[in-house]
């Protein structure tokens, strides 16, 4: 008995731990000098769609994804650690992560924005797939820059196309051992832009 209840209370106490999976850059001081060359310090700040709007805030954002928030990556309780970037006391622009499910484990995607929400670079911190090398290329990363999150609206995460042509449709997988982390990496950055007009730039304009 004495075992059962000690079991019972560890599995409560690591329900929390579970409960949702949040994206942290794994040296910010690093990290932040190498995408932000420019940069000169940084503010961390703490987000969730349940503190920011809850239920509501979410179906809104599934809708403009296009497609269904899901496992422990996408709970309505994820913290979302944003990146204020600083060149003295100018803020300079955003570094933004999230978690994504792909084909052999999470993929941990990063994008920098300028204050105006375009992508100034993409970077890939954790990723395990055949094509990992490719995804991971500087050459790969360089297709984002200046995009935005109007060009990424006719992508389907579903079908995982682009409908028409545009910006967002001349994104080519690197390798065809990548063409389903792919997928899962568009998917990442749409729901990313999302995220930050829903979580940081809708609000600021208010």
């Amino acid at each position: 008995m004495k075992k059962l209840i000690l079991l019972a209370l560890f599995a409560l106490s690591a329900a929390p731990a579970f409960a949702a999976v949040g994206c942290d850059l794994n040296d910010p001081d690093r990290d932040v000098a190498r995408l932000f060359p420019a940069s000169t310090g940084y503010k961390t700040q703490y987000l969730s769609v349940k503190t920011a709007g809850g239920a509501p805030l979410l179906a809104r954002i599934e809708a403009r994804l296009g497609d269904k928030f899901k496992g422990l990556y996408e709970t309505i309780d994820v913290p979302y650690t944003l990146y204020h970037i600083y060149k003295g006391k100018e803020k300079v622009g955003y570094i933004h992560g999230v978690n994504q499910k792909g084909e052999f484990g999470g993929i941990q995607a990063f994008i920098t924005l300028g204050l105006n929400g375009e992508i100034r670079a993409f970077y890939i911190q954790k990723l395990t797939s055949k094509g990992a090398a490719a995804l991971r290329s500087k050459e790969f990363g360089e297709q984002f820059a200046g995009l935005t999150l109007a060009d990424f609206a006719a992508y389907d995460p579903v079908a995982g196309k682009v409908a028409g042509e545009g910006p967002a449709a001349r994104l080519k997988s690197p390798s065809p051992a990548a063409d389903k982390d792919f997928r899962n990496v568009l998917r990442s950055v749409k729901k990313n832009l999302i995220l930050m007009d829903e979580l940081l730039f809708s609000r600021e304009q208010k």
